[in-house]
């Protein structure tokens, strides 16, 4: 089996380089260059090495890259979703928004998703496979060079639990803010989790400022373990050590998304709860209301009842923000993305 460069480490690659190719240490440089910022799709593209080392990389190596299948535009032309396969055929999608602080994209972190959220489209058919490193950088650096437009905020919020693929989450973290790669700053990027404790932990662990959300979505044990299977595991009580735990890290505040569902968690009884749970801790609330897919069961609440949700969560101090949903005309706003084939 050839050797998938793009996931590895930029250490790793110039080591490689120097090591078992026995070439200067340039040359790595060069071959980082080409793969993670100019978007080499061959090893015949890179016109500043020699020939036989082109060769040579050609024999061992490959270059996994994502094939762009289909473009949609949002109605305001201000959110785009991208439709990827990868190399084994898989569909992958991402989601590029213009926005006023800059140009954002949403990126997914698995072939479907193992966690089962209730109300979420990634995980409806599970979890197909984890993507690699090297593919989830590409979903950044293809769609910079589609749109032409340089990225300059990251979340990774699309298809997938980004802690239930570590190695290949933390991997990419690394290499996407390094200065010989895209070189985005930590604090520009999000990781979403729906509140694996162990992978937040990881998160604090490697004292950088990267954002963290977590999709909470209920504020009592019974009714997120309703809504979120993973809450079995890792109860509201851990999951908020873990927050806290964040917050002392880092001096940055947590984003707990909230999913609105009508009749289900929508009570001002949840928004009293929720203002109990979070009470004390340097967070922000983003309400979402619930955005539509093939599940039929649920559906978003009025405004009316929002606003009242909104407004106990105001009056306690609490600050919050009803989000407005980008690109659902075109399922790719939060919840809506998932795997499939699109001709």
């Amino acid at each position: 089996m050839r050797l998938d460069l793009k996931s590895w480490s930029f250490p790793d690659i110039e080591r490689w380089v120097t090591g078992e190719l026995g070439e200067p240490r340039y040359r790595a440089q060069q071959i980082i260059e080409w793969l993670f910022v100019k978007g080499a799709t061959s090893f015949a593209e890179m016109s500043d090495l020699p020939r036989e080392l082109r060769r040579r990389l050609d024999e061992v190596a490959v270059i996994n890259c994502l094939q762009l299948r289909r473009k949609r535009y949002s109605r305001d032309r201000k959110t785009i979703k991208l439709l990827y396969s990868a190399s084994d055929g898989e569909s992958i999608e991402t989601v590029y928004m213009v926005q006023p602080w800059g140009r954002t994209v949403c990126l997914s972190t698995q072939v479907g998703c193992r966690m089962a959220c209730r109300f979420c489209a990634s995980g409806a058919r599970g979890l197909k496979r984890n993507l690699s490193a090297g593919e989830i950088y590409e979903e950044v650096l293809r769609t910079q060079l589609e749109v032409g437009e340089r990225i300059t905020h990251v979340v990774l919020m699309g298809m997938g639990e980004p802690f239930d693929n570590p190695e290949a989450t933390f991997r990419f973290l690394e290499n996407v803010t390094h200065p010989d790669g895209l070189n985005i700053g930590a604090r520009k990027i999000t990781v979403s989790t729906c509140g694996v404790v162990p992978g937040i932990r990881a998160l604090t662990r490697l004292g950088r400022q990267f954002g963290l959300a977590v999709s909470l979505h209920a504020p009592r044990d019974e009714l997120r373990s309703w809504l979120l299977p993973v809450n079995r595991r890792y109860p509201l009580s851990e999951l908020l050590d873990a927050c806290r735990e964040y917050v002392e890290s880092t001096r940055r505040r947590v984003t707990f998304a909230y999913t609105l569902i009508a009749g289900i968690n929508d009570s001002e009884r949840e928004a009293r709860d929720l203002v109990r749970l979070l009470r004390g801790l340097l967070c922000h609330v983003n309400l979402i209301p619930f955005n539509m897919w093939q599940e039929r069961r649920f559906r978003p609440p009025t405004l009316e009842r929002i606003e009242a949700f909104r407004a106990v969560l105001y009056r306690s101090g609490i600050p919050t923000t009803v989000r407005k949903s980008r690109g659902e005309e075109i399922e790719a706003a939060c919840g809506q993305l998932h795997p499939h084939n699109e001709n």
